[in-house]
């Protein structure tokens, strides 16, 4: 059911390697000193991508599938703290599609399945021997969404590692966090797929500041107390951004408005630099500010 990776190893990161074609500036736009180093994969390129942590404890997991798509989502590990800190990928048109005869992926008991697995790219000394997750009360918060993934099984999937999760709480999961998803999503699909050509999306929960750490479970499990989003959209070459801040607790709030922040803003309380691969100039035009319009919220 599962494709094989193949996975090459370096003293800081463990990766997986692929092509990619995306994401060409254009030339009289290519200063850009915060990139990522894409010198022996091309991937940390991609628009969606941060800047990568680096240090001998974080390693990015590179998922990628052999049905026309390439790259499904990139995810970057913690194998200190056993956690991820991001995922990021891409939305458009033809992966939005619901392929034929793909749905959700439901683990079929009577054949052993599970319906959360281990990610076998991560080694097993850095991740957990067993399902954190199971009695702790907290759902298996999806970082990249099944329901973004549809376009092949293969690629739903891939969505159900344990390398995609966060503690989250049902109320939350089921809530507020599942309304933003499902408002980037149409975000995706609006006027006929006429909004954006490509959705750049980067999604974590909090796991780095002290302050910003809900609790530790015994198994040692950080649950977030704040939840993430950035969006990037492209159109006929023109760039906007948006970005959710979101607390960690029970909510369903449908009015996203007051969650929305900018790029920067994002960016000062996490200590991450986003869509790092974009030009210097074009990076601070599009982090700086937020248009709350042209994203429909209320």
């Amino acid at each position: 059911m599962f494709r094989k990776l193949f996975t090459i190893c370096t003293a800081a990161f463990l990766f997986v390697a692929c092509s990619s074609n995306d994401d060409i500036i254009p030339d009289n736009e290519t200063n850009n000193a915060n990139a990522n180093d894409a010198s022996v994969f091309p991937e940390y390129a991609r628009l969606e991508f941060p800047k990568l942590k680096g240090g001998a404890n974080n390693r990015v997991l590179i998922h990628k599938s052999n049905d026309g798509f390439g790259v499904n989502y990139c995810t970057e590990w913690d194998d200190s703290k056993k956690s991820q800190r991001w995922s990021c990928y891409q939305l458009y048109k033809s992966n939005l599609a619901t392929g034929k005869g793909v749905k959700r992926y439901v683990a079929d008991r009577r054949k052993g399945e599970l319906q959360y697995f281990q990610d076998e790219l991560i080694p097993a000394m850095y991740r957990f021997a067993y399902d954190p997750y199971y009695r702790t009360g907290y759902d298996h918060g999806h970082i990249c969404p099944s329901a973004d993934r549809l376009y092949t099984q293969t690629a739903n999937i891939e969505t159900f590692y344990l390398s995609n999760m966060q503690p989250q709480s049902h109320a939350f999961n089921d809530g507020v966090w599942k309304n933003m998803e499902t408002a980037v999503r149409q975000w995706g699909t609006r006027n006929n797929y006429g909004f954006a050509d490509t959705l750049y999306v980067c999604k974590g929960g909090t796991i780095d500041k002290n302050d910003y750490i809900l609790k530790r479970l015994s198994s040692g499990l950080i649950v977030p107390k704040y939840f993430w989003m950035a969006i990037l959209r492209v159109k006929d070459g023109q760039y906007n951004a948006i970005a959710f801040w979101v607390k960690h607790e029970d909510n369903k709030d449908t009015a996203l408005a007051k969650y929305a922040i900018s790029i920067n803003d994002l960016e000062k309380k996490l200590d991450i630099d986003l869509f790092c691969n974009l030009p210097d100039d074009r990076e601070e035009r599009i982090e700086s500010s937020v248009n709350i319009n042209l994203w429909g919220l209320q």
